[in-house]
């Protein structure tokens, strides 16, 4: 384009950038070390003052509903930070205890639960099952000594005795009354008897018939008699077996005494484990011969693992009911417990009972329920991905009942929500005291806080992480142990300082900030590593500079494939966008695309289009529903700007059009705002603007230009598409002022501006980019009110105030009588 002369105006000339100023760069020279092996550890928590403060006091805070939620963004380190801290703190307070089912010998359905300090829930176990075997031999001895079974024998005697002797005086004093007492096959039986034998049918329908008479009357009342005794011989057997019980009771008491009294006194401190050992002792008393059916039934061989599970299960070994079954084996875990649950189901939650398939039926016992993540946290603290807790079904819901209700309720699903009736174990809750620690992203944290009241009252402690910090001199050395600790944890070569360096700058650049250092340590890490194997693959002791841009560049191109294909339809014509030139009502416009983690630039062509109207500009992306709110809200603003800057004496007289030609996908956001003003004042002055420089920037109704994002993006994508034209000395982007301390551009960008071949304007108002972009004084108004005449303003006024008269016109001409 010609230069064009600018008028003289008192508008501040815009900034052009030097180079200097496009890219902060980190002196390695003033580091004091060679590599980083030469530094400490880092406690990697630099810059996380917030959130240490937020740790520590939702740990040090012993009260309902103080978990915690640690929020910030992906890859920020959050797990690795509040783990560490977790581990510290748990170290020092008491370990947890262990948690026990035994059975319920009176609800069998409802086992009940042992607490005991850590580790005796497993000696507990062991020592049950050794008093089982020792009361086993015990039992069965005691029961098989001959003065035992001389004792049951003589009972038993006694039993039959009297009923013989009962029935033999009964027999006596029939046989005196001629009535003989017979036993048949179907038991006993009274018949007539004369001289001493039993007379048959057809002998006593012979006797006389006084004889008869006599005969079955006495027949009538001996049969009263048996009758009478009959019913006596069950009690004298009751009678009987309550004597060989008392026996049976008295004899295994002296045997199991001993042996389960060492117990109690091994656990006297137990009042859970007293209470169980009486019932224990009385159950062992009751049902004495299991023991004894339990010895004698014995397999020679050694029965697996599953056939001991069902056996148990179907109650093929009766001593099955007296296991204890320990939750969770917690010996090797010094302090308090610090679980991380990766699986969040609500069954991994919360625990479950299993089934085992046994003749057709699913059966289950107390030894079949298996502890959950909360049961291996009690008494310590929890750590959960917020994200997968959520998506796994329920398991949100049963988290929270627990936390509420602070005991652990272990229940299927299926009676949890109903769905089943069938009767299954009704296991005693178990108290918790847990301390829960959630991992996500903040918006996860805000939208659980607006739309789900109990994450209010239970989750009290928000862990805000961030993920930049403020970048000096003293903060650059102590980033340098940051890359160095995690470089030793992920067992890499030491980083040399020109690699720390360039870490720095990369990590400002990924802030879009050139006065912010990058503290997401999981994406910090994969950067370090990538440097690494390139240094590998070069032979280099130390990962220097070199390597560190060859490993940031090596992802760019992985990544870039979209970007590529976007500049190549721009250099074959497909999509419009010039780079020299001039043109009215057209400015090309700067948009960031996103794909996969890689931000890139793509050019647009912004055109605007005016005419006489009722004073609307018209978005054509909100028309069709392409243009997104934001973007909605920065077109609205260009009519107050408008209406608020031109013609005050006038209506606004105009019909105008903006769009983004060739943009087939959805648009959002203002950063194009001030690119739409500007094409849309070229078509309102009639001035072609220079299509050699890109703009981006968002605006106000006062026409102050806004910062944006994605600043060093939107710079290179143009700078690509000019410098794949061929670079012309004239070109560049016109940027806010108030983005120049995020530039941290590439280095062939900082080059070409270096050597004059490409620019970068900063402007802190529309009239300051107007000038840059025509060649021509924006003007501003003087005494009088008026802009120049031929200044952009002056151009404008004009333009705007002959539309006014034009509808004024028109509408006079509308209002008069028609002949």
């Amino acid at each position: 384009m010609p230069a064009t002369t600018v008028e003289p105006s008192t508008i501040t000339p815009v900034a052009r950038l030097s180079a200097s100023q496009l890219c902060r760069r980190c002196d390695p020279t003033q580091f004091p070390f060679t590599t980083t092996a030469e530094l400490p550890d880092s406690p990697l928590v630099f810059g996380q003052d917030r959130a240490v403060a937020a740790i520590r006091f939702g740990i040090g805070v012993r009260r309902d509903g103080y978990n915690l939620f640690a929020l910030g963004s992906i890859g920020a380190g959050k797990h690795a930070v509040v783990r560490k801290f977790l581990e510290e703190q748990a170290a020092s307070e008491p370990p947890g205890r262990d948690w026990c089912y035994v059975y319920n010998f009176e609800q069998p359905h409802r086992p009940r639960v042992i607490s005991l300090p850590k580790n005796l829930g497993p000696k507990f176990r062991d020592d049950v099952a050794r008093l089982v075997d020792e009361l086993r031999t015990a039992v069965t001895a005691a029961l098989e000594t001959e003065e035992y079974r001389q004792h049951h024998q003589q009972t038993h005697e006694e039993f039959n005795k009297r009923r013989e002797q009962a029935l033999e005086d009964l027999r006596t004093r029939a046989a005196e009354r001629d009535v003989a007492l017979i036993r048949t096959p179907l038991g006993l039986a009274l018949a007539p008897m004369r001289k001493g034998e039993v007379v048959d049918t057809d002998a006593f329908q012979r006797l006389p018939e006084g004889d008869r008479q006599r005969i079955r009357a006495m027949i009538e009342e001996f049969e009263a008699e048996l009758e009478r005794l009959l019913h006596e011989v069950p009690k004298w057997h009751r009678e009987a077996h309550e004597k060989l019980r008392t026996l049976k009771h008295a004899v295994t008491k002296v045997a199991v005494d001993a042996l389960i009294e060492e117990l109690k006194k091994a656990y006297a401190g137990e009042a859970d484990v007293q209470t169980y050992l009486a019932a224990f002792e009385k159950d062992v008393i009751d049902n004495a011969d299991d023991f004894r059916r339990g010895k004698e039934g014995e397999e020679e061989e050694e029965a697996s693992p599953l056939d001991a599970l069902i056996a148990r299960t179907a109650a093929k070994s009766p001593l099955g009911r007296y296991q204890v079954n320990v939750l969770e084996d917690q010996q090797s875990i010094p302090g308090a417990p610090v679980v991380y649950e990766d699986k969040p189901t609500f069954q991994n939650l919360i625990g479950r009972i299993e089934h085992v398939a046994h003749m057709g039926m699913l059966v289950t016992d107390f030894t079949h329920i298996k502890a959950g993540a909360l049961h291996k946290a009690n008494g310590g603290y929890l750590i959960l991905d917020a994200r997968r807790v959520l998506l796994e079904p329920f398991a949100w819901d049963g988290l929270k009942r627990a936390l509420r209700a602070r005991a652990i309720r272990i229940e299927s699903l299926g009676e949890a929500l109903s769905l089943v009736s069938t009767v299954s174990l009704d296991a005693e809750p178990i108290p918790l005291d847990v301390k829960v620690v959630l991992v996500g992203d903040r918006l996860l944290y805000y939208l659980l806080y607006e739309f789900d009241p109990d994450f209010r009252e239970l989750f009290k402690v928000a862990v805000d992480f961030e993920s930049s910090v403020d970048r000096a001199e003293p903060s650059d050395l102590a980033y340098a142990g940051v890359v160095a600790t995690l470089a030793r944890k992920a067992s890499l070569r030491p980083f040399a300082s020109s690699g720390v360096a360039r870490v720095i700058e990369h990590g400002s650049r990924v802030v879009g900030d050139a006065a912010k250092l990058w503290i997401e340590l999981d994406r910090l890490t994969d950067l370090l590593r990538e440097a690494d194997y390139w240094a590998n693959q070069a032979g280099h002791a130390a990962v220097d500079g070199a390597d560190v841009q060859h490993a940031i560049d090596a992802w760019i191109h992985r990544a870039s494939r979209p970007r590529e294909r976007v500049l190549e339809e721009i250099e074959r014509g497909t999509v419009l966008i010039e780079t020299t030139g001039a043109a009215i009502g057209q400015v090309n416009g700067l948009s960031v695309i996103e794909l996969g983690g890689f931000a890139f630039a793509r050019p647009s062509r912004i055109t605007a289009r005016v005419r006489l109207g009722g004073g609307t500009v018209v978005d054509i992306e909100r028309e069709v529903e392409l243009g997104g709110p934001i973007h909605s809200k920065g077109v609205l603003i260009l009519s107050g700007f408008l209406a608020g800057r031109y013609v005050p004496d006038h209506p606004l007289s105009l019909s105008a059009s903006i769009v983004f030609e060739q943009s087939y996908g959805g648009v959002e956001g203002d950063s194009a705002s001030s690119a739409e003003l500007y094409a849309l004042l070229s078509a309102l002055a009639d001035v072609p603007v220079r299509q050699s420089i890109a703009v981006t920037g968002s605006i106000n109704q006062h026409g102050r230009i806004q910062p944006v994002g994605g600043i060093n993006e939107k710079i290179e994508g143009f700078f690509d598409v000019c410098r794949a034209r061929g670079l012309s000395g004239d070109q560049g982007v016109l940027i806010p002022a108030a983005n120049m301390r995020h530039l941290m551009l590439r280095a062939d960008v900082v080059q070409a501006v270096e050597a004059g071949a490409f620019h970068i304007y900063a402007a802190d108002t529309i009239d300051q980019g107007i000038e840059i972009l025509t060649g021509r004084a924006a003007g501003v108004r003087d005494e009088a009110g008026r802009f120049p005449d031929k200044s952009v303003n002056g151009l404008i006024e004009q333009r705007l105030t002959a539309f006014a008269m034009q509808a004024r016109a028109f509408r006079m001409a509308a209002a008069e009588p028609k002949k």
